[in-house]
């Protein structure tokens, strides 16, 4: 009867892959770093849709580098649809609106304004209509604390957390009373 000798699990990986050398790794390979390396990681939101994916966003002095699942979420576990995976695109994309389209009141044409400035005329008009149309009693002397002059229509990408604030910011802060969400309508 033949003798059965034990092989070591290297002499096992020769037969079975060939010869494995003494330095897999090239001084070149040693040398190549992550474009990621040093970088500042934030934990993000996917845009598109409510199901509240995590991302990791990548940054560094100021320029984006990557984003991509966040592998500690519960929710996507690191992974992402093909929308959430383009999301990076849309950041870097060279012919992303930066500025925001206005009309003045009987304007005949659109001009660009800054987002900033834009922000603050959203404000400004807010608290106007705001303190313009709230009602503290009504008719009958009952308290309201409401406004009918202003309305939220909310997109079908937030998620239950984001319209939980909505509705406590609009109805309690401001006291709106017409909100409601595109995902019910």
């Amino acid at each position: 009867m033949p003798e059965i000798r034990k092989r070591s699990f290297l002499d096992i990986l020769r037969t079975h892959v060939g010869v494995v050398p003494e330095h897999p790794v090239s001084p070149r390979t040693r040398e190549v770093r992550s474009r990621l390396e040093g970088a500042e990681v934030g934990v993000s939101v996917c845009p598109y849709c409510a199901v509240g994916c995590s991302q990791l966003v990548y940054h560094r002095d100021g320029t984006l580098l990557s984003i991509e699942g966040n592998y500690e979420s519960f929710i996507n576990g690191g992974t992402l649809c093909p929308k959430g995976s383009a999301t990076y695109g849309i950041v870097v994309n060279p012919r992303r609106e930066t500025t925001v389209k206005y009309r003045r009141p009987n304007g005949d044409r659109w001009e660009e304004v800054p987002l900033e400035w834009a922000m603050k005329r959203i404000a400004y008009l807010v608290k106007k209509t705001r303190d313009e149309t709230f009602v503290h009693q009504a008719p009958d002397g009952k308290t309201v604390n409401r406004t009918t002059g202003i309305a939220h229509l909310g997109g079908a990408t937030l998620d239950n957390e984001e319209n939980y604030l909505i509705k406590k910011l609009f109805a309690a802060g401001l006291g709106m009373v017409y909100i409601e969400n595109q995902a019910r309508i």
